[in-house]
């Protein structure tokens, strides 16, 4: 008769996606994992296999849960540019630099790998449908616009952390408010 688990799977890649964010992708062991969870390395392997099957299932978890964040916001944002500003907003909140330089060694082991490459393409379109139905309204608006918008804010994002000096939110709504304001403003007819 099996042993009856003590911890679900989840809970454990919960534990180790806050070893990827705390200490980065190199971190994550069996033996780090089983530290920090209370579970022996040997049942971790047996669970996950491999050390870069763990950290593709830490990783999917972390994408289920930016899906999860995503839609929640785009389900309470409005349908207007005030609410795609807020959907952004709502998914800037990185915490200090260190957090966000820390997220940038995730993002480095989701390019790595085509699964988890898949996943950022698959969050993008839902993030761009997202913001593409709040900007509808802005007369004239071009078609994409969501993703122009969707990458002016992660450029904004970058460019905080070259010099980040108050919260990443306040930065990023300052922006997005100009970029939507270009948008919305436009030269006198001649």
């Amino acid at each position: 008769m099996a042993r009856p688990r003590t911890l679900s799977d989840l809970d454990i890649l919960d534990a180790a996606n806050r070893l990827l964010h705390r200490h980065g992708p190199e971190a994550l062991t069996f033996e780090s994992l089983g530290r920090a969870c209370g579970l022996s390395p040997a049942t971790l392997v047996q669970r996950f296999k491999s050390k870069a099957g763990l950290k593709r299932a830490a990783l999917l978890r972390a994408w289920d849960g930016l899906d999860e964040m995503t839609a929640a916001l785009a389900a309470s944002a409005p349908q207007t540019p005030d609410g795609a500003i807020e959907l952004l907003v709502g998914l800037s909140h990185y915490g200090g630099i260190e957090t966000y330089a820390e997220g940038l060694l995730l993002l480095r082991e989701d390019l790595r790998d085509p699964v988890l490459r898949a996943r950022g393409a698959s969050w993008k379109t839902a993030l761009c449908t997202a913001l593409d139905e709040r900007l509808s309204g802005i007369a004239g608006a071009p078609a994409g616009l969501g993703l122009l918008m969707a990458s002016f804010w992660q450029g904004s994002l970058l460019w905080w952390a070259f010099e980040p000096e108050g919260q990443v939110e306040d930065f990023v709504e300052a922006g997005l408010r100009q970029f939507v304001a270009a948008l919305v403003t436009r030269p006198a007819e001649r």
